[in-house]
């Protein structure tokens, strides 16, 4: 495991703790500037340091992005229920079949995020679907965090658990064969954000990533910033830049690596029930100007989350981020965006396997197109243009 020479935390220590010092008593490190607090930033040297600065490259590489198919086993019950199906695991293994063995997916895509059922789960013929994914040159992931809880002392506001017996579990998916990590938490505009759930989110993700780095994988830090509610793009921008300047403050504090990390933020736009809709040249100003502000060069990659927009819309707002070079790789981690018409032609019915790989191809091509900034939406079909919000979405 990777080495520093910080002092070992516990990893549920409260959120409290990271207003300590963590600097370490010699040693080299640089000093990097958060929202006008300063932090000193040991060098870090570990075992996988290596792995990580390949594993986040290899993601992060031209026209590719990240398929996420990591819901948990009730929301992807969710999904089979609106075909028709019961959520059974031999449903749940087939719809995963059907995208994990996809022919060609791996041209334009680099990594999956898996739930950890299917982490551990094989094709109907006995092939291990981490091996399916590296077969297609397509590296495995695992959702680790075990999901969002009320947040006492907030304004009804959420908290991300799982760090409890996370250094044990994230060896054991590393011998399993996932080479990154997912932990997503939640900010909602609406209910403030307060200071409280800020901050216990940025200390989370960056307990997380540290202890994610410690057992070779790569973390992908994700503050999803809801959707919900109907203020202004400006209001989104604020409170993005307070959040990201949050979570580099702890990340810096915990020591982790940037070269070996990857972000998932939402993309800057109105709140869902705002009464004007911005274009994608404006959400791909406004995102832009909020990463730029305070997103390091030092990190790989950049991979959106599509948050409920329109699979079209997310390939045309993400083609609109990549109309001039960026300091980072900037790309798409999708889920409901890339999966929707998949499903639905799909329909649970085996003779619908290779049209709905079909379907999953399209969309995964459009958006390799929109990371080299070479998208056109014409041609899409209606049922692509379709939103996909849902107020409280839980996933």
């Amino acid at each position: 495991m990777a080495s520093t020479s910080l002092v070992k935390l516990n990893a549920s220590s409260s959120s409290w703790i990271a207003q300590q010092s963590f600097n370490p008593p010699g040693g080299s490190s640089s000093s990097v500037r958060f929202a006008g607090r300063r932090v000193s930033v040991p060098i870090r040297a570990g075992a996988y340091t290596d792995e990580l600065v390949q594993t986040a490259k290899t993601i992060a590489s031209p026209g590719r992005g990240i398929l996420a198919i990591d819901e948990s086993n009730a929301t992807c019950g969710k999904r089979l229920s609106s075909i028709g199906l019961d959520n059974t695991e031999t449903n749940r293994q087939a719809y995963r079949q059907l995208l994990l063995t996809t022919p060609g997916l791996g041209e334009y895509i680099s990594g999956a995020i898996l739930f950890e059922e299917t982490l551990y789960q094989s094709t109907i013929d006995g092939k291990k679907f981490v091996d399916c994914l590296r077969a297609g040159n397509i590296l495995p992931g695992i959702k680790v965090d075990k999901g969002l809880s009320p947040l006492p002392g907030s304004n009804n506001e959420s908290w991300c658990q799982g760090l409890d017996g996370l250094a044990s579990r994230s060896a054991e998916y590393y011998k399993q064969g996932a080479r990154f990590a997912k932990w997503r938490t939640v900010v909602s505009i609406p209910c403030g954000p307060s200071a409280l759930a800020v901050k216990e989110a940025a200390w989370g993700l960056a307990r997380y990533a540290a202890i994610s780095q410690d057992n070779g994988l790569v973390p992908i830090v994700e503050p999803e910033i809801l959707l919900d509610g109907d203020h202004p793009i400006d209001r989104t921008l604020e409170v993005a830049e307070h959040v990201w300047s949050e979570v580099f403050y702890y990340l810096a504090q915990n020591n982790v690596f940037f070269e070996g990390i990857l972000l998932k933020p939402s993309m800057v736009t109105p709140g869902a029930e705002h009464k004007e809709k911005a274009s994608p040249e404006t959400v791909a100003k406004y995102t832009l100007t909020m990463l730029r502000r305070r997103v390091p060069p030092a990190v790989p990659g950049i991979m959106f989350l599509s948050g409920g927009q329109s699979e079209v819309e997310a390939t045309l707002n993400l083609n609109a981020m990549n109309q001039s070079p960026n300091p980072w790789h900037v790309s798409f981690s999708y889920a409901r965006a890339l999966q929707n018409t998949v499903l639905k032609t799909w329909q649970g019915r085996p003779e619908n396997v290779e049209a709905a790989q079909k379907a999953l191809l399209v969309r995964a091509k459009a958006n390799s197109l929109a990371q080299l900034g070479k998208y056109s939406a014409q041609g899409e079909s209606e049922e692509a243009k379709k939103g996909m919000f849902v107020k409280g979405y839980t996933y």
